[in-house]
């Protein structure tokens, strides 16, 4: 098992990172809300991750947190939630956002996740409840936006003209349709912006958990 990566940053993107450790090169799967807090590339950070291995696959995935990644864990054995459902979970709300909504029965904020129905929401709701219980001593003090989600400087993944088709495609990767995607994008678009910002801009809107 591989619990945590320390390394230098060597690339990054929304959903992925490339962090180099000790010589070796790790691809690591990364929800938007990890991403958002990554230094620039060159320098050093450390994730906190879980390797899964399936017949055909063996995935990295990697979080800021560890709060982050033992929800991820939980979020795992929920009845129709995969790993890659589970990142989509927490690219729109980090782990204290989604505990909120489950001690709110939010159901609401929940199928505005990409990949999560009403179904889907309603038995999150149903089995997390009791499971989230496992989570408790692992708050640690942090800023009231933890996601990143509500900043619009930061470290810029990308700039210039193509930011917008950018930001549009790291949603589509995400799990919205197209449409969804340009409309979200649209509304918050402003001359300058990075994918970045477009990217948390508009994911602060459509999930304003």
């Amino acid at each position: 098992m591989i619990g945590r990566i320390r390394g230098i940053l060597v690339e990054k993107a929304p959903g992925q990172a490339l962090i180099e450790c000790a010589g070796l090169g790790y691809e690591i799967d990364i929800p938007y809300t990890t991403f958002f807090h990554l230094p620039e590339t060159g320098d050093e950070v450390t994730l906190h991750t879980h390797f899964a291995v399936r017949e055909d696959a063996q995935s990295l995935y990697g979080f800021a947190s560890r709060l982050d990644r033992n929800l991820f864990r939980l979020l795992i054995k929920v009845n129709g939630v995969g790993p890659k459902l589970a990142v989509g979970i927490l690219s729109g709300l980090d782990a204290r956002q989604f505990i909120r909504c489950v001690e709110n029965r939010d159901s609401a904020s929940l199928v505005k996740l990409p990949g999560v129905g009403k179904k889907t929401a309603e038995r999150l709701l149903v089995e997390m409840t009791d499971r989230i219980g496992q989570l408790e001593g692992q708050f640690v003090p942090t800023s009231p936006d933890t996601t990143g989600l509500g900043q619009v400087a930061g470290h810029a993944a990308s700039a210039g003209p193509g930011a917008t088709e950018e930001a549009e495609a790291a949603l589509i990767a995400l799990g919205y349709k197209p449409q969804e995607a340009a409309k979200a994008i649209s509304k918050v678009a402003e001359e300058g912006m990075t994918s970045e910002t477009l990217i948390r801009l508009a994911l602060r809107n459509m999930i304003p958990a």
